[in-house]
């Protein structure tokens, strides 16, 4: 029989795109307020896999990642995502979002997103937030998975989330 294990504490990776790169500031401020300071903090990587935000944001939209140095439980995902929904709404004009704000965590074996939607792949986690398996460390690598969002899996992506991965593992090392 398995005994139950308490599980491991993930560091808080939050994913923000928007076309009006001069929000950041306020937001990673708004942010920052909720889940205290940050760790890291991606460049701006081009956002231009799928036009579905067009219709809201506009184009010419821009990714920025943003790392927390507090580690979050697991179980934290769920408000997690209601937390940015609403920070997200703090910022909208004209009934638009301005800005896209994508919570999720790091742990060294795999990446997971909240999301609001429901599909086959994704597990209810409460709050009516579902957790999206985006991709799993394995082979000295992040891996994709066939559902993986196009812009989690480009290089630039990968690259970044492998210095988080890196720096996560330095942190469990220390007692952070």
């Amino acid at each position: 029989m398995s005994q139950p294990q308490p599980p491991q504490s993930a560091k808080l990776v939050i994913g923000l795109f928007t076309r009006q790169k001069d929000l950041f500031h306020p937001i990673a401020a708004a942010l920052s307020e909720r889940f205290g300071a940050i760790d890291m903090i991606s460049s701006w990587f081009p956002f231009d896999y799928t036009n579905y935000y067009e219709t809201e944001m506009g184009t010419g939209l821009f990714r920025r990642m943003v790392v927390f140095k507090q580690l979050i439980g697991q179980d934290a995902l769920s408000t997690i995502k209601l937390a940015t929904n609403t920070i997200e709404k703090d910022y909208c004009e004209s009934g638009k979002r301005r800005v896209n704000i994508d919570p999720g965590y790091l742990l060294l074996e795999r990446f997971v997103l909240a999301t609001g939607k429901n599909f086959a792949h994704r597990i209810y986690i409460g709050h009516h937030i579902y957790a999206d398996l985006t991709l799993i460390y394995t082979q000295g690598n992040f891996q994709t998975l066939p559902w993986t969002y196009p812009d989690y899996a480009g290089d630039e992506m990968i690259g970044f989330l492998k210095k988080v991965r890196k720096k996560f593992a330095l942190d469990l090392k220390v007692g952070a």
